[in-house]
């Protein structure tokens, strides 16, 4: 993987975002300000064309701070924040590197997640991105570790941050402006969860490609 799967990664997730913007403003309708999916899509929006205007040269922990640095000075809310900081994690931890394998992807996403629930301080079980990014990294982290194929390795992880986000529908949220609801935000999915799945999923199209 190269800067390349980075721009299809980031491009595929805005797509994803745009595409599903309003089923995402729904979601946050239910619990939150409603305004989740507008403020992603702008972000990623901006990621993209932030992107396009960048050198072809630059590595890929690169783009991904520059990515993690656009979401941040662009989207309100606390998705910005939150996505800001996974990305610029996770482009420190690919550092200078033209290219990155499975291992590196996955001290990325770690470093992302731990960014996360460092700024968040949320944890699983808390009906947040974090209940479907933190599996998603665990199972991405099992399956390399046991020699897993790369492709293989992001469909579990995939399906494991799905998993993630639909268990939140029975969750009462202890985070965020949805935790002022308490138990009115049973029964609801969480948006922040449901966007982290579309990314995951962006990430497994986006390194398929490589293949």
């Amino acid at each position: 993987m190269d800067a390349g799967t980075v721009r299809r990664w980031l491009a595929a997730s805005a797509a994803a975002i745009s595409e599903q913007r309003d089923y995402l403003t729904q979601l946050d309708a239910a619990i939150g300000d409603a305004d989740h999916g507008a403020n992603m899509d702008r972000g990623f929006a901006a990621v993209v064309e932030r992107l396009d205007g960048e050198e072809s040269s630059q590595p890929p922990g690169k783009l991904l701070l520059t990515a993690g640095s656009t979401l941040v000075s662009t989207v309100g809310g606390a998705s910005g924040p939150l996505w800001g900081t996974a990305l610029r994690r996770a482009g420190r931890a690919l550092g200078e590197a033209d290219e990155f394998g499975a291992e590196e992807l996955v001290a990325a996403l770690d470093a992302a997640l731990t960014g996360v629930v460092e700024l968040g301080a949320a944890k699983e079980g808390e009906k947040t991105m974090v209940d479907a990014l933190g599996p998603a990294v665990r199972v991405l982290r099992e399956r390399v570790e046991t020699g897993a194929g790369l492709a293989e390795a992001l469909a579990a992880a995939r399906e494991a941050g799905e998993e993630g986000m639909r268990a939140t529908v029975p969750l009462q949220a202890l985070k965020g402006r949805a935790s002022y609801l308490g138990e009115r935000s049973i029964g609801h999915q969480d948006p922040g969860a449901t966007s982290t799945a579309l990314i995951l999923a962006a990430l497994e199209r986006s390194a398929a490609a490589e293949a």
